[in-house]
């Protein structure tokens, strides 16, 4: 019995690999002959670092930059250093996690400490660097980034613009001569999870800019300064990705990446499987179980679930869905590869009782599993 575990993160609970050790020792109580293969996932957002270093042996480094709001954070990135490859999540530099509710700002936040980490791992040898763009607490277009990069973004008086989306509005001129020479040597990928385009009804600042800070009011003008920012980079750059899906995730870092790095736009979860090696895992396998922690419709928009489920069905395995939750609509997913799916509470609790339990309730729902599992093998 051949048996691929292949989860995400439970935010604020356990990370991916915690989750998979818990749904192993589940099984094992009833399957202790199982070949158990953990393949902790991520989907370009938290954890994704992590899950590629446990699989991959790589090494974990820290760097200094400038945050959201340009006070010094400590920054972590992957190193894999065989293939010379840098993983990068731009939420460690400029994610929404590192500034308070309160002091949440749209309009002057700024992806310069993710410019930083490039330049990072640039200074490492990075022949490929790979951006996991989720959780931002920016919406600059990625401005910031490329500053940080060497790109000199001036308003008509030749001055350097001030961080922050808003300022996009005065842009004048995009002087490329200082720009590091290096970034044409090296392949860049975004790991995303949104496919959302950089200005309009479902652009960046539509729809994400509110939880960064944003009033109604700064959405519309942050949405005219992409706008105009993007049409800045065309004539520049002779190409127009404003409207290309993924634009306009992590606040339009994934328009930047495609107009100035040439970066192509994957989903997170393909990017994760391809170096964790998912699919050599599933083939030949007997069953693969993937979760996370709140599994529902939103799922489809390119989930670790989601992601787990095509591969497993290219290779005719089923899938099933250990959650903290099931949410609305999660049954569509019934018809994308998962077999069925299980949610770990076994009666009523807060969501910090259900967070501290986690690993007793993976381990049980796990174990249920095998039992359920073990029965329509008797059976057959």
């Amino acid at each position: 019995m051949k048996i691929v575990i292949a989860p995400d993160s439970f935010k604020d609970s356990l990370s991916a690999q915690g989750v998979a050790d818990a749904i192993a020792l589940g099984l094992a109580q009833v399957w202790p002959d199982a070949l158990l293969v953990k393949c902790p996932m991520a989907d370009g957002g938290e954890g994704t670092v992590e899950s590629i270093l446990a699989a991959c042996e790589g090494e974990l480094h820290r760097t200094q930059v400038r945050g959201p709001l340009g006070a010094t954070v400590e920054a972590t990135w992957g190193w894999l250093p065989q293939s010379h490859t840098a993983i990068i999540e731009m939420a460690e530099a400029s994610g929404l996690q590192l500034v308070p509710p309160g002091k949440r700002d749209a309009c002057i936040s700024s992806t310069f400490g993710t410019g930083e980490l490039i330049r990072a791992a640039l200074d490492a040898g990075a022949q490929r660097v790979i951006l996991a763009i989720g959780g931002s607490a920016t919406n600059d277009g990625g401005a910031g980034a490329m500053q940080a990069l060497g790109v000199k973004l001036l308003d008509a008086q030749g001055q350097i613009l001030a961080p922050g989306g808003l300022a996009l509005a005065q842009l004048a001129r995009i002087d490329m001569s200082e720009i590091d020479p290096r970034l044409a040597e090296v392949q860049f990928d975004i790991a995303a999870d949104v496919n959302n385009p950089l200005c309009g009804p479902h652009g960046a600042s539509a729809i994400f800019g509110p939880q960064k800070g944003a009033s109604p009011e700064q959405v519309q003008q942050l949405d005219r300064a992409l706008e105009h920012f993007a049409e800045r980079c065309a004539q520049v750059l002779n190409k127009d990705v404003r409207d290309e899906p993924g634009s306009g995730a992590a606040g339009g870092l994934g328009f930047a990446a495609k107009a100035f790095l040439g970066a192509p736009f994957k989903a997170g979860v393909e990017v994760v499987a391809e170096l964790v090696g998912l699919e050599d895992a599933v083939e030949g396998a007997d069953l693969v179980i993937t979760g996370e922690g709140r599994f529902d419709a939103q799922t489809l928009r390119g989930k670790t679930p989601f992601g787990v489920a095509r591969i497993a069905r290219q290779h005719g395995v089923p899938v099933i869905v250990l959650a903290g939750t099931l949410g609305e609509g999660y049954q569509a997913l019934y018809e994308h590869g998962i077999d069925a799916a299980f949610a770990l509470a076994s009666g009523p609790m807060t969501l910090e009782q259900a967070c501290a339990e986690a690993p007793r309730l993976l381990r049980e729902r796990a174990s249920d599993v095998a039992r359920v599992w073990r029965v329509a093998a008797r059976k057959t």
